[in-house]
């Protein structure tokens, strides 16, 4: 099995948002883009959100627009073995040091899980720290989480544009 490593964070001093994954499948590891593969709906989702056409942006305009509208990225595991790109195949993780970074953002209310693996990895690494902000936790984006449809799962992605309008 291969080791696998998480990207760097997009943050920044402005960050009100921080949308929490689980680790980079091969696509996005391949072409070192968070949710690189075409299947995933994040962009998909975070420009209905946003009401901007993230998909049609080149990958740094998307970071910049995200960043713009004080959200952040990162990934709870910050490397792991794990064969393929499922959640499912994750062994061996070492978690990020989401406090550390937490720490680093005065103007985060929110933490938002990119589906159930980021959540329960997430939580424990919080620990008592989640009772400070609103968490949230979003059904996956990843096309292996197809038991729930599109429409279902942009429902519950809106919730995030209450956390941005203020």
């Amino acid at each position: 099995m291969t080791t696998k490593r998480c990207f760097p964070p997009v943050v920044d001093a402005n960050t009100r948002v921080l949308i929490l994954g689980s680790l980079p499948g091969e696509v996005s590891l391949a072409q070192s883009q968070y949710y690189a593969h075409k299947q995933n709906r994040f962009w998909h989702l975070m420009s209905e959100i946003l009401e901007r056409d993230l998909v049609g942006m080149e990958y740094a305009s998307r970071l910049q627009t995200l960043l713009q509208h004080r959200i952040g990225l990162w990934d709870v595991v910050a490397e792991a073995q794990r064969a393929g790109s499922l959640d499912s195949s994750i062994r061996n993780h070492a978690s990020n040091d989401l406090i550390a970074l937490i720490e680093t953002l005065p103007k985060l209310e929110v933490i938002a899980f990119n589906g159930g693996t980021a959540e329960k990895i997430g939580t424990r690494a919080l620990g008592s720290l989640t009772e400070r902000y609103r968490v949230m936790r979003l059904p996956s984006s990843s096309p292996a989480y197809a038991a729930v449809p599109y429409r279902a799962k942009l429902s519950e992605w809106l919730r995030l544009r209450a956390c941005l309008a203020a």
